[in-house]
């Protein structure tokens, strides 16, 4: 059922019920109004014809005074009763003859009885003699031969003029309800126009449009109703818009931090997660409304978590979830206080490179300590050995070729520090030129040809047509390929092979350096370009290098722009590989943050 003929209903029931009650009080009370007037006119006409009976010549006779009741009857429009000291009747309008004189005594008639009682008689009753109801007016007069008068008039009579009035008010009821039928239609149907805009506006706003309408919704309580629902949805809409501005800087904010966040309310459930959490904890499918014990595989983060929701304060906590030792993560959790209710905040920072580059911080110091004592130790060795007087010429020369050859090293290591802190700081840059690889390769071979010849080592290079020139820096490419021509020198088996080779598929060139020698423990391969790191920590280093050649090597093609790797043969032996663009740029400079990153 719709309002407007829920409406149309309760108005129009409304009216007919209170238009039914008042045509009821109406009639009922026309009614009363009427009985009472027509009883009053009886009686005052009892009055009238006791008042004149009592003043005419008393008549002796039962025909004169039944001639008189006739005539009294007759100007009255009333059934006259003359009625004796005994109760016999001596005189009736309404009969004559044999019925009048058949007529019962009246004696104790309870309208005659009330009217010896008190004067006056008045009742309603039905008539054996007329055998209809009637209205009877009894009063007592004083005469010779009556003692009371009796008025009678037919209650039917009555019945008629009341039946009138209720046919006028029925009439008048109809015309009413008939009004307030329409009355209410139109009330029904103008309200329902007024409800329907309203919803119109309110499915509007349901649906985002929140743009004010150009509406008056008039001056009554609906209309101020309308108004404050109005502005309560505009309010409403300029705090949305509110809360999803900060809520998409707060979501912009966490997709930028490189922390992560998860917030949990008083239930442990998670209610907020940035990208980085999720990353950090190897999180799969949604987590938010999910507890946090589902989602977070570590017992002391997971202490952390309940600490706060209990409002203490937990201490921060270096973790690796899930047992990797890889990743270290610093966990913050704070307890949350919002509208009454208790939640949990916690910041997981990935400290790996922080704790990695503590730890080669430390290491270097360590190996530069070591590596400078070392031949220190041998210079200091030395030197208070050519102090004693007694040392012939020949033993002096041993020392002193023993002091100029482990300066010379610490010299190289000095020399190398220095270039890897140029490296670092972005202070090198590149000359770039085209230049030939095959002329590159035979340079390298011949600086090391005494090396080679001393473990009786061979060099066959390799170069194509499309790998014949490189644009690089000739003396860092140089320097790059000396390096590892070097370290596979050391390495390589006496008797072996060192293959250099160049290629280039147009877009990269690839200049590589195989060996032949015992290849590098697959654990290592990754770490082979960390400055002083050591594949076989019991085979004694090449007296003659500084632990560093790899980690400059991999600075200085990182310089062109390019990358190298590590890798075994199958068929045995080390392979470095180096992947340089066809194009360098000229001013390339490695940034301090790029320079220094570990290997990987």
């Amino acid at each position: 059922m719709t309002f407007r003929v829920r409406t149309f209903l309760a108005a129009f029931v409304s009216a007919a019920f209170c238009l039914m009650l008042a045509a009821f009080l109406t009639s009922r009370s026309v009614e009363r109004q009427l009985l009472d007037r027509i009883e009053g006119t009886l009686i005052a006409e009892a009055r009238l014809v006791a008042q004149l009976l009592s003043t005419r010549a008393p008549a002796t006779g039962v025909q004169e005074l039944d001639d008189e009741a006739d005539a009294l009857g007759e100007s009255l429009e009333a059934r006259v009763t003359l009625i004796d000291n005994a109760g016999r009747v001596v005189g009736d309008s309404a009969e004559d003859g044999a019925s009048f004189l058949a007529l019962d005594n009246h004696g104790a008639r309870p309208e005659v009885v009330a009217a010896r009682q008190r004067g006056l008689g008045v009742v309603r009753r039905y008539s054996t003699t007329v055998e209809t109801d009637m209205l009877y007016v009894a009063l007592p007069l004083r005469h010779q031969s009556l003692a009371f008068v009796r008025l009678a008039l037919p209650l039917s009579d009555i019945e008629q003029q009341l039946e009138a009035i209720r046919r006028s008010t029925l009439a008048a009821l109809a015309v009413a309800l008939t009004g307030a039928l329409g009355l209410a239609w139109v009330t029904s149907l103008a309200l329902s126009r007024r409800v329907n805009a309203i919803a119109a506006v309110a499915k509007r706003y349901a649906s985002g449009d929140l743009s004010s309408p150009l509406r008056n919704y008039g001056h009554d309580e609906i209309g101020q109703v309308a108004r404050a629902l109005d502005d309560s949805v505009h309010q409403l809409g300029q705090r949305m818009t509110d809360i999803t501005r900060e809520r998409t800087l707060m979501e912009a904010i966490l997709a930028g931090m490189a922390e992560g966040v998860l917030v949990v309310d008083e239930r442990g459930r998670v209610q907020l997660a940035n990208d980085a959490i999720r990353t950090l904890l190897s999180l799969d499918g949604t987590a938010l409304e999910r507890h946090y014990v589902e989602l977070i595989r570590s017992p002391h983060i997971a202490a952390q978590i309940e600490m706060a929701l209990s409002g203490e304060s937990p201490p921060t906590t270096e973790v690796s979830p899930g047992g990797k030792a890889e990743l270290i993560l610093l966990a913050t959790t704070t307890p949350m206080v919002t509208a009454g209710r208790r939640g949990a905040v916690l910041v997981l920072r990935d400290i790996t490179d922080l704790r990695l580059t503590t730890q080669l911080r430390q290491d270097f110091i360590a190996n530069v300590s070591h590596e400078l004592r070392t031949p220190l130790t041998a210079i200091l060795a030395a030197v208070e050995t050519l102090t004693d007087p007694s040392l012939d010429r020949d033993a002096r020369q041993r020392f002193l070729d023993v002091v100029r050859r482990h300066s010379a090293r610490m010299d190289r290591l000095v020399r190398d520090l220095l270039r890897l802190a140029r490296l670092d700081a972005g202070q090198e840059t590149v000359e770039v030129v085209q230049c030939s690889t095959a002329e590159l390769f035979a340079q390298v071979t011949t600086e090391l040809a005494d090396a080679l010849a001393a473990r009786h080592q061979r060099v066959e290079t390799h170069v194509t047509p499309a790998g014949a020139t490189i644009a690089a820096d000739p003396a860092k490419l140089h320097d790059v390929l000396g390096n590892l021509v070097q370290n596979a020198v050391h390495y390589a088996s006496d008797h072996g092979t060192i293959t250099l080779s160049a290629d280039a598929d147009g877009e990269r060139h690839v200049l590589t350096v195989e060996d032949s020698g015992p290849g590098i423990p697959d654990a290592d391969l990754r770490r082979v370009f960390e400055r002083f790191y050591r594949v076989d920590r019991a085979r004694p280093r090449d007296p003659g290098g500084t632990g560093l050649g790899l980690a400059i090597v991999k600075h200085l093609v990182q310089l062109h722009g390019g990358s190298v790797q590590a890798a075994n043969r199958p068929s045995g032996g080390a392979v470095f590989t180096i992947t340089l663009p066809s194009t360098v740029r000229q001013d390339r400079g490695l940034s301090r943050t790029q320079s220094r990153s570990g290997s990987t």
